[in-house]
């Protein structure tokens, strides 16, 4: 398994598009410098009023196939 955490902040305005499925993947750069990409349907429990801000670990297999996704603080 691995992980990765990254920091993502997102208004609410721009969680819209992936909430709302006309964007497919969320890329972001984890705390090493490697790019990942996952699915945006697994940010949809954290959208709020406000968007999304916070720190994520996103767990993936030995295939790199999504495990898990947690915001840590």
């Amino acid at each position: 398994m691995q992980e990765y955490y990254f920091y993502l902040k997102l208004t609410h305005e721009q969680c819209l598009a992936y909430y709302e499925g006309e964007v497919e993947h969320i890329q972001v750069i984890e705390d090493g410098g490697k790019r990942i990409r996952f699915p945006a349907q697994h940010i949809r429990r954290f959208v709020s009023t406000i968007g999304i801000s916070g720190r994520f670990r996103l767990q993936l297999d030995n295939n790199n196939r999504f495990i898990a996704l947690e915001k840590v603080s």
